[in-house]
This record gives structure tokens, sequence and C-alpha cells, in this order.
């Protein structure tokens, strides 16, 4: 990578830092109090993690896909890296760091895989969301989604699959979810595009998003 772009990377790793810290500590907030007043038994609370994580995935690979298709107009790549990059990264972020996190809180977590339990969900999603980014585009709001819905997977896969829990225990875990969130969430949205690019924008010679 040269200069430039290395220099975009920390740029944007900069710039989208302050929107997940915030997020984070919001739904920190939301789900301990859905905690304190026992919603996190219903139903309801109990199935969002199935249905908030194909929505990551969805919009995970819009963004990656919309980024990768600013530079180089080639669908069957733009869709590959944005379904590849929003299932691995986002089952990292969702799924494998909360789980060690988890554990490392002896909160007793389970270990759930939805690309390996429901697989044509996950693909499925994924090659919508691509294709949205590829011809519809809309970078900064698909990006914005995936942290909001990354967060939210994040802590509810902890709640849903961990046995011990308690309310200090989720707003002291929503400061982890950040760097579990941050890093992942901005690796596969502006990182793992830009990689696979080999040349900057035609209009103005920059890497950007």
């Amino acid at each position: 990578m040269d200069f430039k772009k290395r220099h975009t990377i920390m740029h944007e790793l900069g710039h989208h830092m302050p929107l997940t810290l915030v997020v984070s500590l919001l739904a920190g907030i939301f789900v301990a109090l859905a905690f304190v007043f026992e919603l996190t038994s219903s139903q309801l609370f109990m199935g969002g993690f199935e249905i908030i994580h194909p929505l990551h995935v969805l919009v995970s690979a819009a963004a990656t896909a919309a980024i990768f298709t600013k530079y180089k107009k080639s669908v069957l790549m733009a869709t590959l890296i944005g379904v590849v990059g929003a299932i691995v990264i986002g089952s990292i972020s969702d799924i494998l760091l909360p789980w060690i996190a988890g554990n490392i809180f002896s909160l007793h977590t389970h270990f759930h895989l939805p690309i390996i339990e429901s697989p044509l969900l996950i693909l499925g999603v994924g090659v919508v969301g691509a294709l949205f980014g590829i011809y519809v585009g809309l970078f900064k709001l698909n990006h914005s989604l995936h942290v909001f819905f990354s967060v939210f997977a994040s802590l509810l896969y902890l709640i849903v699959f961990s046995t011990s829990m308690n309310v200090w225990v989720i707003l002291a875990i929503s400061l982890i979810v950040f760097l579990v969130v941050y890093i992942p969430c901005c690796i596969s949205d502006i990182v793992f595009p830009i990689i696979f690019i080999k040349k900057p924008c035609k209009d103005c010679g920059h890497w950007h998003d």
C-alpha cells in the first residue's frame, strides 16, 4: 500500500470512531435497561439477534461493494468482495469476538454461527446487499447502519447466548463492543475493499470513500 492509501485508511478510521463509540454506549444503556426491566427474556428480544445479524450482513455487503465499485466497475468482483467481507468479518464481530469476550468475563457464552446453521439466508442477504451497493450506492448510509446493527448484534449475542449476565457487566461490555465493532466494521467497509483497488479515484486522484 502506498502512502496515499494508508493515509486514507487512517483518516477514515479516525473519522468513524466517534459514531461507533456513541452507538456502542447508547446500545449498552438500552440493553442494560431492558435487562433491568426483565425484557431480555421476551421472545422478541431473544429473536433479535437472528434478525439483526442478517441485516448486518446486508448493509455490510452493500457498503463494501459500494466503495469497491467507486474505483473499479466490476460487478462480479464487487459482489464477491462484498459478500465475503460481510460474512467473514461480520461473523468475527458479531459472533467470534463476543464469544471470546463473554468467556473471558466468565459469562459461559455458547457458540452459535448463522452461516453454518442458515447458509442460504446469510449468503442470500449478502448477495442482495452487494448488488444494492453496486447499483444504488449510499455508502455513508450503509456504513452507519452497519455500525448500528453490528453493535446491537454483538450485545444481543452476549445476552442471548450467555448464561451469566448482569446490568453492570452489560455496561462494561458495551465498551468492549466498541472495539469488537469498530475494528472489524471499518476493516470490512473501508480497508478490505481499498486493498483490492489498484488505482485511486479518476476524478481527483485520491483514495477516499
